[in-house]
């Protein structure tokens, strides 16, 4: 991707916004900056971030005459595309992309992705772990507060971006091509950003669009919405399931079996809880389809102490 001389709006100036820009500094952009919100502290942001020091910045309101001055548009994660100022930049023919978007067209390893309404840090955190105990490179990024742009700066050809992915950095995605995609369920949420559950389904099935029959979408099983998705989709389906044997990763008799292959026992995982036993089993899936032992696999899930905040141990009283 060649963004060389072009000029380039940076629009929301958080974590990703910050990487994004760096980023496309790096790739020879003339970076400009927006940020909607209009109590967002300039003097401050600058004087913390002097390497922008260089770029025009509009807090509030994107005035026209910058809009028809852009040739890309790159949108941080959460922003909604339904802004004025997006909305403007769209009308303009801008074309609008998200953060994940940019990265993926910077970054030069294969893409595991994973998004899905619950348990998808948990999920990215063992892939990434099971990866790097197998004797892969998985690079955590994403919106597991790794802003996959500043991530894509390092990886090489040998290295698997691990991405957790959101509805809206999905929403966002154009090329985004990942050698595998995980959805860990879909429950009705963020419908007051989408509008509807099925707008909501819409946004995270975007994830498979540019997938072919040499990609893989792990599904859960559990849930009759993934079995009817995955008569819609080019990629080869790997399901999981707690409840039904399926021809993937699945629980029977308290063991944890990828194509009737004994991978581990359920009360080997490290973390509690009957959802946790649905992530371990994605989690083998994405590991089995990458080609890690089931030593390594068992090993890894047995030590995952699991993620901050997520039934966090506290103390025995």
């Amino acid at each position: 991707m060649d963004l060389t001389g072009k000029q380039v709006l940076v629009a929301g100036l958080g974590k990703s916004g910050i990487a994004a820009g760096a980023l496309l500094k790096k790739m020879g952009c003339m970076v400009c900056l927006f940020d909607g919100n209009e109590k967002f502290d300039r003097s401050a942001w600058e004087k913390t971030y002097p390497v922008f020091s260089d770029c025009p910045l509009w807090i509030g309101e994107l005035p026209d005459a910058a809009v028809q001055e852009m040739e890309l548009a790159v949108v941080s994660p959460g922003i909604p595309l339904d802004t004025p100022a997006i909305l403007k930049l769209q009308a303009a023919g801008v074309p609008v992309v998200g953060e994940a978007e940019l990265a993926y067209r910077f970054e030069k390893g294969r893409v595991a992705a994973i998004t899905g309404t619950n348990g998808k840090t948990t999920t990215t955190t063992m892939i990434a772990d099971v990866l790097n105990h197998g004797g892969k490179s998985g690079v955590l990024s994403g919106n597991i507060g790794f802003p996959a742009s500043e991530v894509a700066q390092s990886v090489t050809a040998q290295d698997t971006l691990v991405m957790e992915l959101s509805s809206f950095q999905l929403m966002g995605i154009d090329s985004f091509h990942p050698h595998i995609a995980v959805i860990t369920n879909l429950m009705p949420t963020h419908i007051d950003y989408h509008g509807s559950f099925e707008e909501y389904v819409a946004a995270k099935w975007n994830i498979q669009n540019q997938m072919t029959a040499d990609d893989f979408v792990v599904l859960n099983f559990n849930q009759d919405l993934a079995k009817e998705l995955a008569t819609q989709t080019k990629a080869q389906v790997v399901p999981f399931s707690t409840v039904e044997k399926v021809d993937g990763a699945y629980l029977e008799n308290g063991g944890l079996y990828f194509k009737g292959e004994l991978v581990m026992q359920a009360d080997e995982i490290g973390v509690p809880g009957s959802h946790n036993v649905e992530n371990a089993l994605a989690t083998i899936a994405v590991a089995k389809l990458s080609g890690i032992s089931n030593q390594a696999i068992k090993e890894t899930l047995a030590s995952f102490g699991g993620v901050k905040h997520r039934l966090q141990f506290v103390d025995t009283i």
